[in-house]
This record gives structure tokens, sequence and C-alpha cells, in this order.
């Protein structure tokens, strides 16, 4: 890595419990059982104040395979490709994984993937516990490819689309979107809410606001922030400000 280039600074913006925006510059590798051939950030935890695990894995296009698997029979997955080419499997079934393509393993499933030979490849991991619901099944594993799925009007506002990656109903505790402003762009208000947000910068720059305070953030920026922070965004610049993000839903308060 060699000596800094300038005086060591950071855009990273850390409130332990409320909210986080973590820049690409400054991730360091982690070690992940499953994953050596990986380089593995662990963008968000319990730790940090979430309900979840955020992990950035990138592989270096040596057709390496590995799988994530977890112990406890409870946890549920979400993994999204970034960019690059490889190969998932799910419960038997091998997919092609390029931009955009993702998969929702259900409890009790791991998910296999590698890269392929020059292909540098780059994913997001989402786990988190699943909440079951007295009456309803566990979810089903869900493949879909953000490609090939259509913007929607946001609450009606046509600079500002999104994109549901799973079924919207009573199974899933949770959901991914797709969330995107044209320039200008803006959340019809600011937002406070008991749902917590993990969010990934896919392009553009824009300006959030968390718990009061405006951050210029920009592609690859992860952001993360806590029940009842309020929040929300302007997209700026010239081009759109995209992210995917994750929703905890369907499911009453615990007491």
């Amino acid at each position: 890595m060699g000596y800094p280039k300038d005086i060591l600074s950071t855009r990273s913006k850390i409130e332990v419990g409320k909210y986080a925006v973590i820049p690409p510059e400054g991730l360091v590798k982690n070690v992940v059982p499953g994953m050596d051939a990986c380089k593995v950030s662990i963008l968000a935890s319990p730790k940090l104040g979430a309900g979840f695990a955020k992990y950035l894995i990138r592989l270096e296009g040596k057709a390496t395979k590995n799988q994530i698997s977890d112990a406890k029979k409870d946890v549920e997955q979400f993994l999204y490709c970034l960019s690059g080419e490889g190969e998932c499997v799910v419960d038997g079934t091998r997919k092609n994984l390029s931009k955009g393509v993702y998969v929702y393993a259900s409890v009790n499933e791991a998910i296999e993937f590698n890269d392929k030979d020059n292909s540098e490849l780059k994913l997001l991991l989402y786990k988190q516990k699943y909440v079951s619901l007295e009456g309803e099944p566990i979810p089903p594993v869900v493949w879909g490819n953000t490609e090939e799925i259509m913007y929607k009007n946001y609450d009606s506002m046509e600079n500002v689309q999104i994109k549901d990656l799973l079924p919207v109903d009573l199974r899933f505790d949770m959901n991914m979107h797709i969330l995107s402003f044209q320039p200008g762009g803006c959340h019809p208000f600011v937002e406070t809410h008991v749902q917590e947000h993990g969010a990934y910068v896919l392009e553009g720059e824009g300006m959030y606001l968390l718990d009061n305070e405006w951050m210029p953030i920009k592609k690859d920026d992860f952001i993360w922030f806590g029940p009842y922070v309020t929040q929300g965004a302007y997209g700026v610049g010239l081009n759109r400000f995209t992210y995917i993000y994750s929703k905890d839903c369907n499911r009453d308060v615990e007491l």
C-alpha cells in the first residue's frame, strides 16, 4: 500500500447507534471463513448499531470458489452483483452473475459463488435474522436482475424512481429497493420512521440529510441509519443519483 499521498483525512462520519457514512477510501480487508479468496470489507454490523450485517466482497478474476453460510438457521441473505462476471449456486440452482443480478437466499440456504478468469467480481452481501410470522410460510429463494426491472415513479414524482427487488407480501420481513434521483430530484419530505436502511451508492452524487446534518455523498459510498433518524436526499450534479438499499418491513414492533 505504501506511504500516503497526502495528509491523512476522510469523509467518514460515524455516530454509533445513529448513522454512518463510509466512503470506499479507508476500507480494510477482513478475514471471513468461507471467503478466503476474497477481499471482504464489513460495512455494517451490530457493533455499529445495525440490525443486520453488510459486506463488500471483491474477487480478482482467478475463478475461485467461495461459500457463504451461517450456523444460525434463522439467518436470511441477499447477494447483489455490482460488476464483473461469475457464477452463483443456491439450493442446487446455478446462475451466471453479472451487473444487476441478485439472489435472496432464505433461512437454511447457503450461497456458493465464484468469479471467472480475468473478470474481477464485486458483490454486496446482506445478512439478517429472519423474523417469522405465524400463518406465513418461509419465503422461497428469489433470483432477479435489476437491469430487467422497470423503474416506477416514487410517490407520484417523475424525477424520483424506484425498483422493488423482492415480492411485496407478508412472507418477507425485508425488501431491497433501488432508488434513483434525477438531478434536482429529492424525497417528498424529511422522513422519520422506525425502519433502518443500509444504502450503497451505485452512481452519481447527492446531498443526504442524516440526523439534521447535510452530507455530500457519491458513488461507492455506504450509508446506514437507524430507527427514527431524520433523513432525506437531493440528487445533484449532471447524472442520476442512485443507490440500492435495504428495509425491514411487514412485522409489528416487538415489546
